[in-house]
């Protein structure tokens, strides 16, 4: 089969790379110079002018993601060493907050079969600056989400589902999980989306909740090595092409003129829906009609390291940053710090300004220099209760892929790669 794939982030990069595997001819079409889409790697210069390969957005990777670090495998990618492993932690400055100690593997994966996986009850009792009702409210209602199957209605959000945990698990817990997972905040954010990510993660995979954090740029993590490997194996990869036209033609389509037997749209939705229009207007409305969200990464230059490769902070309006991670720690220049705004609303001056405030404030650091604010003002759909999002079938032959279609997870590199590798065991 003769398959075009438009678009060239995590999405179309794994569809192709699944297509190809099966037997297929595949053509893949970018509209930008370098692969990877909303998840790309971009040039930068640190204080002292030397260049350096930033990320537009900070990612953290999870043990669960358990089809993107088999994708990333098939390419080439030595997972061990470009991703740095670390259990969950979500340490304060202070000291304060919850991690979750290593098991063995082993011994990791007998703990899922309990009622409260081991290390999720050693990090719950834990947790440093909890009370005893805090560390009992979490028990009681993660216990509660287990025994309902971790479901809840789909009109609930976040803040409803977590309502009898106390302000300080809230504050210290549920949401900056919610908003580094779902980019919503709670109040808006998807209670079935949020209990089925930490299903996932904290419950049924061994090694699930561990943080992948990368050592390397977004690109060399998966999308350029995607495009060597497509080379090699005889597809055609295109960079710097924006798909003008999409056409039926006959039982196939015409890409830019182009003839194909079989497209996916692995583009963001509202290109999708562009190029959908005139052959899809319903599912071209659904795909356009999306509410987004925005994320920030603010790259300062700090004189010190970090403590840790990263640090929860605490977050407030004139205060953004959720996290920070130490990206000397990680193997690259030392004293580059990332602070990550999740559901971020400022502009980027306002941005920079309140990051290097809340930096001096938290972290106690004074010889701060500014390198780059990155906002993605469409980074990931707004992730909220009942959200119907564009189904994978867009016409007869017309696929779609990416974290925006519909499926059971939020808008996250494991959500584009699942739904990337449905659109190809589809094509057929």
């Amino acid at each position: 089969m003769n398959l075009s794939v438009i678009g060239g982030g995590w999405a179309g990069m794994a569809c192709a790379v699944e297509a190809t595997r099966a037997g297929h001819s595949v053509t893949v079409f970018e509209a930008a110079r370098q692969w990877g889409g909303r998840a790309r790697a971009v040039p930068a210069t640190l204080p002292d002018g030397s260049p350096v390969l930033l990320d537009n957005g900070q990612h953290i990777l999870i043990g669960a993601y358990t089809e993107t670090l088999a994708l990333m495998a098939r390419v080439g990618i030595d997972a061990e060493a470009a991703l740095q492993r670390i259990p969950l932690v979500l340490r304060f400055p202070d000291g304060g907050g919850l991690a979750l100690p290593h098991l063995p593997r082993r011994l990791d994966e007998a703990a899922r079969r309990l009622a409260l996986p081991l290390d999720v009850l050693a990090g719950v009792l834990g947790a440093r600056g909890w009370s005893w009702r805090d560390k009992l409210s979490l028990l009681r209602t993660s216990t509660r989400w287990q025994r309902q199957g971790f479901d809840c209605p789909r009109n609930q959000s976040v803040a409803d589902l977590c309502a009898t945990l106390t302000p300080r698990v809230q504050a210290e817990l549920t949401e900056p999980l919610c908003l580094s997972a779902l980019n919503t905040p709670v109040a808006e954010a998807s209670g079935q989306v949020f209990l089925r990510v930490l299903d996932d993660a904290l419950f049924k995979t061994p090694g699930g909740s561990q943080l992948l954090l990368p050592r390397v740029d977004l690109g060399a993590l998966f999308p350029d090595a995607a495009d060597r490997w497509l080379r090699q194996h005889g597809a055609r990869t295109e960079a710097g092409h924006r798909v003008r036209s999409l056409a039926r033609d006959g039982a196939g389509w015409r890409v830019d003129g182009q003839p194909f037997d079989r497209v996916v749209l692995a583009c963001p939705p509202w290109e999708a829906a562009r190029l959908a229009a005139g052959e899809a207007p319903g599912w071209a409305a659904a795909a356009d009609g999306l509410a987004h969200e925005a994320i920030a990464t603010v790259y300062l230059h700090a004189d010190a390291a970090l403590p840790a490769a990263l640090l929860a902070l605490r977050s407030r309006p004139d205060a953004p940053a959720q996290f920070v991670f130490d990206r000397g720690r990680l193997g690259g220049p030392r004293g580059l710090l990332a602070f990550v705004v999740s559901a971020s609303s400022a502009d980027r001056e306002t941005l920079q300004r309140q990051v290097l405030a809340q930096a001096r404030e938290q972290l106690g650091l004074e010889r701060l220099q500014a390198v780059l604010t990155v906002v993605e003002r469409r980074a990931t759909f707004a992730c909220t209760p009942g959200l119907v999002r564009p189904p994978q079938q867009v016409a007869e032959g017309l696929l779609a892929c990416g974290d925006h279609v519909a499926g059971p997870y939020p808008a996250t590199l494991e959500g584009a790669v699942r739904s990337a590798i449905a659109a190809a065991r589809a094509l057929d």
